[in-house]
């Protein structure tokens, strides 16, 4: 009995496999981390394996409408897929907003960022030793547009502008601010926390009625019409399995 079990398990086991496929994922820079973990279990539970590219929405539109085979996005926006679908270079009916993010004003100094961000407001940056604010580009990335949104919401791009430097994507932006190239920075909760906790240093969680809303929206593109693999990975960032990673990163479903 025992025996036959095993076998049958063997087979079950080897059917996933010569069922497998792989799927090329071009993904926003912001949702690297649950990315990282969502692709680890896809591969897990089903077999098949993700190839995950990162970078800037942006970026990557203007790949997509150059002939990049990339099979699905995941956007940091809804509009880039909605755009992409117009276009006829996406699969109508195959978008849904897979999250939506959080932008924060981060420093890895402890105490610099207050939890209202008031710090933008201060008179003498320079005296906080604050000389670079960075953010993501905002004309390739959303939250580059979103942090923009803000600093103008606020009514301070008079004293934060001259101090600006960007990055080509949200994961730069963090990267300047990790090895206090920046002093500030706007990034993502993401790039940040886990299960509601800031890593290191301080942050001001931005409040979503200052931004136009961080929907992120993933679509099956032309490239990925005919793979099993594209087809399961739409499926399975919309299970409790994944839903519940992308929670702990602080995103909004």
């Amino acid at each position: 009995m025992k025996s036959r079990l095993m076998l049958a398990l063997a087979s079950v086991h080897f059917f996933t496999l010569v069922h497998a496929g792989e799927v090329t994922v071009a993904v926003a820079a912001n949702f690297t981390a649950p990315m990282q973990k969502i692709a680890q279990a896809f591969e897990q539970d089903t077999g098949h394996k993700a190839q995950v590219a990162l970078g800037a929405t942006g970026k990557f539109y203007a790949q997509i409408k150059n002939g990049a085979p990339f099979a699905v996005l995941l956007a940091a926006d809804d509009e880039t897929p909605a755009r992409l679908e117009k276009e006829g270079v996406a699969v109508a009916g195959t978008r849904f907003t897979y999250a939506t993010g959080r932008l924060a004003l981060w420093s890895k100094q402890p105490n610099l960022v207050d939890d209202k961000g008031e710090v933008l407001r201060s008179p003498n940056l320079d005296k906080l030793g604050i000389h670079k604010i960075a953010m993501a580009d905002p004309k390739l990335a959303p939250y580059g547009a979103a942090a923009m949104e803000v600093i103008h919401r606020l009514g301070v791009q008079a004293r934060v502008t001259p101090k600006l430097v960007q990055g080509e994507s949200i994961g730069q932006t963090y990267q300047f601010v990790s090895t206090e190239n920046a002093q500030l920075g706007f990034v993502a909760l993401s790039q940040i926390s886990f299960d509601g906790r800031i890593a290191q240093g301080s942050a001001w969680v931005v409040p979503q009625d200052l931004h136009t809303p961080l929907k992120q929206d993933a679509v099956l593109l032309n490239a990925g019409k005919d793979n099993a693999a594209a087809h399961a990975l739409l499926k399975y960032l919309q299970a409790d399995k994944a839903k519940s990673i992308i929670r702990q990163y602080g995103y909004a479903l």
